[in-house]
């Protein structure tokens, strides 16, 4: 990964690293007001010895600068702090007030300066005092030995002790600053954590790289599709239509030999939008004039009928048990006469009748008729309907939603259709975010939008198409007389 593949996994998961920034804040902002308030008083001392020439002098001088280490530790020692307790009377414990006095030595001199922080300001003096007093009165004692020498130390205070009125701590501005930073940090490794358990696919070079097969389109979420879910709820230059012709564009450069195509419209699992995909690209290729048919193969649950208002009672399943002839069964949709073949009654094995030679006789009869038929089918991995339709077409448009399909998911889908020597011919990523570093950008659609109201669509090299029932009635005349020629006959009547 580099810098910006960092950048967009915090874009993806800004969410983690505000609401850790948020924790540490509020973290931070409790602990100050929990916090007692502390008052902090300093008094400086000073380490000479007393010489009457220059070099005994300047020898104190370094005996000063080697023994101001040592005092320094000693202020806080136990000695110093047993002996303040006494004095003061205090009912705390010698330890808790070595926890309240520090000693540090101004750098390259003999000062050493002493802080005692107490939750009161006059008591922080009055200890500060006390251990000015008891520290120089055990030097005193403890160097007694050197006046023999001629070399006697001692501490001298540089005034009484200076107690400021104001609180030292808790520091607020510091604290929400450090659990402001401390909170970012531990979001961003949220984040950055989250993001490695995360297998779900979000770009198209993952998709394609997984498939072996091109991205075709890419759709943004729109969260009123329950409300409009046809191509022709939308604007004619709106970004859902453009996205929609422009993958129908693509479609045409697949499979460019072969003159009439049958492609599965599949996802993984249920919930992905291959129903509205299927039935969208069936409505923009009609648009364009090409002759194109939506078929819902999907008999367990089917969802076409329901998205076009069609008649479910005949469909698909009627034609392959011999029920109605395939060009009755076809119902035309919209003002383009889009033909449709619903799913018709449930049968209580679709395994079986998707496998069956009346089925392929169907396909070969919507093969003859139109340029393009597009097969709304079950998701690959709870059943094998889809795979099934697969492998007796040119191949599955694999539909793939943004942030919910995972790698695992397209794996098993891919390995499934090989099983039975089909193949993914291309997918679509659908459901993308509409912001972000992962957004679905149109922009360039709206600088080729034509005049306001200007919906009309050319037919295919200028033709008037005739009806579906015609086509189809022409398809299976066809291949009737094909079947005469070799000496077959349909399958159980049907046709």
């Amino acid at each position: 990964m580099d810098l910006r593949d960092y950048f967009k996994v915090f874009g993806r998961r800004w969410r983690l690293v505000v609401v850790g920034a948020l924790v540490g804040v509020a973290a931070a902002t409790l602990v100050t007001l929990e916090a007692p308030l502390k008052y902090t008083s300093t008094v400086r001392l000073f380490v000479s010895t007393a010489q009457p020439d220059l070099t005994s002098a300047y020898q104190g001088g370094l005996l000063s600068e080697q023994r101001v280490g040592s005092y320094a530790d000693l202020v806080t020692g136990p000695e110093i702090a047993r002996r303040v307790v006494d004095r003061l009377g205090f009912k705390r414990s010698p330890d808790a007030l070595r926890g309240q006095i520090s000693a540090d030595v101004v750098p390259n001199t003999v000062i050493i300066v002493v802080r005692v922080t107490d939750r009161t300001p006059h008591t922080a003096g009055r200890i500060a005092q006390a251990v000015t007093d008891e520290f120089t009165s055990f030097v005193r004692r403890l160097e007694s030995n050197s006046a023999t020498s001629g070399t006697p130390i001692k501490v001298t205070s540089l005034g009484p002790p200076v107690t400021g009125q104001d609180p030292v701590s808790p520091q607020p501005i510091r604290n929400v600053a450090v659990g402001f930073v401390v909170g970012l940090l531990l979001g961003a490794g949220a984040a950055a954590f989250r993001e490695s358990l995360d297998a779900s696919l979000r770009r198209p070079e993952e998709v394609a790289g997984l498939t072996a097969a091109p991205v075709l389109g890419s759709f943004a979420y729109d969260s009123k599709v329950n409300k409009r879910r046809l191509l022709t709820d939308y604007r004619t230059h709106s970004p859902r239509v453009e996205a929609f012709r422009l993958l129908r564009t693509n479609l045409q450069f697949v499979d460019v030999d072969q003159r009439s195509k049958v492609f599965v419209v599949t996802s993984s699992l249920p919930g992905e939008g291959k129903t509205t995909t299927a039935t969208n690209l069936a409505i923009a290729l009609a648009q364009s004039g090409q002759r194109v048919a939506l078929v819902d193969g999907d008999l367990r649950r089917p969802g076409v009928a329901d998205s076009l208002g069609l008649e479910t009672s005949v469909g698909l399943t009627s034609v392959l048990i011999g029920r109605i002839a395939l060009s009755d069964a076809i119902q035309e949709w919209g003002p383009d006469k889009l033909p449709v073949l619903t799913s018709g009654p449930m049968p209580p094995d679709p395994t079986h009748l998707l496998q069956s030679r009346v089925m392929a006789e169907v396909l070969a009869d919507l093969r003859r008729a139109f340029d393009i038929v597009l097969i709304d089918a079950p998701p690959l991995l709870p059943v094998a309907d889809a795979a099934i339709l697969s492998a007796q077409v040119e191949g599955a448009l694999l539909v793939v939603r943004h942030g919910k399909t995972t790698r695992d998911q397209v794996r098993s889908c891919v390995e499934r259709l090989g099983s039975v020597h089909a193949h993914v011919a291309g997918t679509i990523l659908n459901m993308c975010p509409n912001s972000g570093p992962n957004r679905v950008d149109y922009s360039y659609s709206y600088s080729y939008a034509g005049p306001a109201g200007d919906d009309l669509q050319p037919l295919a090299n200028g033709r008037v198409q005739p009806s579906a029932a015609a086509q189809v009635a022409e398809a299976v005349g066809s291949r009737r007389a094909t079947d005469g020629e070799t000496g077959n006959a349909p399958a159980n009547g049907a046709g």
